[in-house]
């Protein structure tokens, strides 16, 4: 009579809501799409199961999740006045003043309630506010899980199995009359606890030592431990029902009684309002950007100069996957850097696909062909696509060094280091800088805590069920963020630069749009200096890069980079098939000063001397055509562990193998050169090993991906469709009128009477309700319009997959006609 009724169950509040208020819903928790719910009951059941529920919980802010625990501690259901009151404490009144706080929580409390609403973990009109079961059962208060809140169990909850006897005495010992049966009694000493004038009377006349009990126990923990023989103001809080025990050995403070000692708060401190995060400098916006380009820079060379250490195939894979102590330490000392930056560049380089397993029997790690081509790629281009690969990927390498739960090592590039919530905390640590002006560095704590205030259940105290792993877990994941964003030049100085904001907000193109003019052009030239050094005023290009760190080693690093010519580099070089001239002619072209006197003694020198021996394989050999320098080696003592032999006047043998003879001649101060089996000078170039085409790592997940609008209007419709076919009105075909097909059972007609129906129905264009029993056997409920009847199938509209499909009538169980109406 133009009234509504209120919804009973969830179910109920999902089935009047609109298409986008269910869309939010499966947008909010994707979990619940996977698969589709047949219809809004499947929904509202999968919305309330454990699993679910503590993913949504998960996701809730501070305040939306106190307001979840303040409903968790109130009547079920409890009025939105009640609701408030455990928010802001019941010590004002409608006409009072509020403060700043209690308007601050009355102004945020719809909106925690609409998100609350929205995410299905709340349902019923703001004067029945029901929390769903589970998320009550998460959050109330247990002596295994202890309320968020601190409060304890109700009176009513805690005297549960206590005597009669006991309970006339509680009554006694505070002043109230004798009752006829416990219920009256806990209902009495309830009344007494949430009386506030008689509750303030009773607590004026307790010990000092006994307020001071409650004092510790008000805020919670409220449960407390106490011998056979408690002292008197234990004693007189447990006489008058103030404490009331749970086990021989302990009490708890009862509900109500906690509530009258907090003004009627559930919580101390509500946080209606995010905290803001703080400025801890301020800097020339122009100066954030140059310096965030120059570490971008100096990000580029690492991970090159990485790539070129590992070129020749690099560490072996430890059994258990991963990089050994060894390897690590040894990879940070080639970098020059520490070995927790060294993880990071490593595992920045695997998650950018430029690294991977070669895949042999015996597994290392090298380079994969897309690096070939990553290096190819403009600077500003390269630092883009490690920017991208680092802020989408799940590995952090901020837990090498730590241990797993078994107490194992965690390895750099090793199989435990994927977390899902690694990209969700860098995006929204980079938000929130991206909100403070230009050049401005943010306060880490402030912003730790904002981040603690939008997740709390990852950064704090969880529910029963809900994941523990490193309570502090996204606290260590933003601090982990804000010193990769530095090494990696996302951040300058502290601050977010504009090339970053680009990226986050436009796109890789803009990015490097911007950074483009702030990183310096490749250089095709060095000067080179009379201390047989060479100096690279700033990067160079690749081919003048890689030729040059064949011929000389590089001394220092930084601004500019110092080569240093040594007779082993030049000898390296000329093993590398380069000939004196060749070495002459790349210096000339390549120094804007003249190439020294003594750089150019020292390439022809070793050039003379080079290749003067000869080893082969015997197991080796050295052959010399000076018989006299083969005549020095064998004098020499330091050639006794080569156990050398002369087989001809200018030929050696040794047991020892080419390379460790080579290798050893080498040290004596010879310059021998390597030879092939057919006499020829073998030329030994740093082998480029790759690994076969491998794609980046896909990141893991952080629980199901958003769905897109195109899915979710598919989802709601089919959804929608099958409560059709559960709810709507049948005609009853039952000759029997007080046996009715029940609702929601399928359908049970004969073959002749299921004919016969859809025959009709065909015939008329009207629908009908079917049940069907796939070939796996699932029955299902659908509402169909057929279309067409003949050999033995029946094709029609199915309203509920929203489409046509063709149905076997074998499979039909029965089929029923809608009501006239049609309408459920």
């Amino acid at each position: 009579m133009g009234t509504t009724t209120p919804p009973r169950t969830l179910a109920e509040a999902l089935r009047a809501r609109g298409d986008e208020s269910l869309a939010g819903l499966l947008r909010a928790r994707p979990d619940l799409l996977n698969p589709v719910p047949n219809d809004i009951t499947q929904l509202a059941t999968r919305a309330g199961t454990r699993a679910s529920v503590v993913r949504a919980l998960e996701h809730l802010d501070r305040f939306a999740l106190q307001t979840a625990e303040a409903l968790a501690v109130a009547p079920d259901p409890a009025p939105y006045d009640t609701l408030l009151s455990l928010l802001t404490g019941d010590g004002l009144d409608d006409g009072d003043q509020r403060d700043d706080a209690g308007a601050a929580i009355t102004a945020a409390l719809p909106g925690a309630l609409s998100t609350l609403r929205e995410q299905a973990l709340i349902w019923g009109e703001d004067d029945r506010l029901r929390l769903v079961r589970t998320a009550r059962e998460l959050l109330a208060p247990s002596p295994q899980h202890p309320s968020p809140t601190g409060l304890g169990p109700t009176v009513s909850e805690a005297t549960a199995g206590m005597s009669p006897g006991r309970l006339q005495e509680i009554l006694a010992t505070t002043g109230l009359p004798a009752t006829h049966d416990p219920v009256s009694a806990v209902a009495a000493l309830a009344a007494l606890f949430t009386d506030r004038t008689r509750m303030a009377e009773l607590l004026d006349t307790a010990p000092v030592e006994a307020l001071s009990v409650l004092d510790r126990l008000v805020w919670g923990p409220p449960y407390g431990e106490v011998t056979p023989n408690p002292t008197p103001p234990v004693k007189w809080l447990r006489d008058r029902g103030l404490l009331l025990p749970v086990s021989t050995r302990t009490v708890v403070l009862p509900r109500e009684a906690a509530l009258h000692l907090r003004a009627g708060r559930a919580h101390r401190v509500p946080e209606p309002v995010p905290p803001a995060v703080a400025a801890a400098a301020t800097r020339d916006p122009q100066a954030v950007d140059r310096a965030a380009a120059s570490q971008a820079f100096t990000a580029l060379s690492t991970v090159e100069e990485l790539l070129k250490l590992w070129n020749g195939g690099g560490p072996a894979i430890l059994r258990a996957g991963g990089l050994s102590v060894r390897e690590l330490k040894r990879a940070a000392n080639s970098l020059d850097v520490t070995e927790p930056i060294a993880a990071f560049w490593i595992e920045l380089a695997y998650a950018a696909g430029l690294l991977a397993s070669d895949g042999e029997p015996e597994e290392r790690y090298a380079p994969t062909p897309a690096s070939d081509e990553w290096l190819d790629l403009p600077a500003e281009d390269r630092w883009t696509h490690l920017a991208t690969a680092w802020l989408a990927a799940t590995r952090t390498p901020g837990l090498v060094g730590g241990q797993d739960a078994k107490g194992r090592a965690l390895s750099a590039l090793g199989p435990e280091l994927d977390r899902s919530a690694a990209p969700d905390v860098r995006r929204r640590v980079l938000a929130l800088f991206a909100e403070l002006p230009p050049g401005t560095a943010p306060d880490a704590e402030t912003l730790l805590r904002r981040l603690r205030w939008e997740r709390p259940l990852r950064g704090g105290a969880t529910p029963s069920g809900a994941s523990t792993e490193g309570t502090d877990l996204r606290s260590r994941l933003a601090l982990w963020t804000l010193n990769e964003a530095e090494l990696l030049g996302i951040t300058g100085r502290c601050a977010l630069s504009a090339q970053a904001r680009a990226l986050l907000d436009e796109g890789p193109d803009a990015a490097a749009a911007l950074l483009a003019p702030l990183v310096p052009e490749p250089l095709d030239h060095v000067l080179l200096q009379a201390d047989l050094t060479a100096v690279a005023p700033g990067p160079l290009e690749r081919p003048l890069a890689e030729t040059l760190s064949v011929l000389a080693d590089v001394e220092s690093k930084g601004g500019a980079t110092v080569y240093r010519f040594t007779p082993g580099s030049v000898r390296r070089a000329l093993d590398a098939g380069q000939a004196a001239t060749d070495l002459h002619a790349f210096l000339a072209a390549h120094s804007r000063t003249p190439v020294p006197q003594p750089l150019s003694y020292l390439i022809d020198d070793v050039a003379r001397r080079h290749g003067h021996l000869r080893i082969g394989s015997a197991s080796a050999y050295v052959r010399c055509d000076d018989e006299a320098v083969l005549n020095e080696i064998l004098a020499d003592r330091r050639s006794t562990g080569l156990r050398l032999r002369r087989l001809a006047p200018t030929v050696l043998a040794s047991q020892a193998d080419p390379g460790s003879l080579l290798e050893a001649l080498r040290d004596m101060g010879y310059a021998p050169a390597a030879e092939s089996a057919e006499g020829d000078v073998l030329i030994t170039r740093a082998g480029a090993r790759r690994t076969p085409p491998r794609t980046p790592p896909v990141p893991v997940p952080e629980g199901p991906p958003v769905p897109d609008d195109t899915l979710l209007g598919a989802a709601v419709r089919a959804i929608r469709a099958g409560d059709t076919a559960a709810t709507v009105i049948r005609k009853d075909t039952s000759e029997d009128p007080s046996s009715p097909t029940p609702s929601g059972s399928l359908p049970r007609t004969t073959s002749a009477e299921t004919l016969a129906t859809v025959q009709a129905a065909a015939m008329t264009g009207s629908a009908v309700w079917i049940g069907y029993v796939n070939a796996d056997g699932a029955a299902s409920q659908r509402v169909i319009a057929p279309v067409r009847v003949e050999g033995g199938f029946v094709t029609a509209y199915d309203h509920t997959a929203d489409e046509v499909r063709t149905y076997p009538l074998h499979r039909i169980t029965g089929v029923a006609e809608l009501a006239d109406d049609g309408k459920p």
